[in-house]
């Protein structure tokens, strides 16, 4: 169960990281190297994605990667919320039935 909990903390921090990506890129007005590289909001992103591959490592020697490297496909269903929630995007019914194929997709994969 640890195992689980830690691959979840992993999968959340990926997808926090992802949302200081966009909110950092939405602050500086798009890809700018320069100003990329000073924004808190993607230095923070960064620094979450290096606690993310720690834990992953600790992850990765608990249980095997045919389990936990699929079972990451739930930082999709993730990044679709925070997406919506976040940033106001639409979540369409075509999506919806996507995220309902991953969960089942991990759940045949946990099991």
């Amino acid at each position: 169960m640890t195992s689980y909990l830690m691959l979840f903390g992993n999968i959340l921090l990926l997808v926090s990281g992802q949302i200081l990506f966009k909110f950092g890129l939405q602050k500086i007005g798009g890809f700018d190297l320069v100003k990329v590289a000073v924004s808190p909001f993607i230095i923070s992103g960064l620094a979450l994605y290096v606690v993310a591959t720690v834990l992953w490592f600790i992850v990765l020697t608990k249980m095997s990667l045919s389990v936990a490297y699929p079972l990451q496909s739930l930082a999709y269903i993730l990044g679709l919320i925070a997406a919506w929630f976040f940033f106001g995007e639409v979540i369409t019914m075509t999506k919806w039935v996507g995220v309902a194929a991953i969960l089942f997709g991990a759940y045949m994969i946990a099991k």
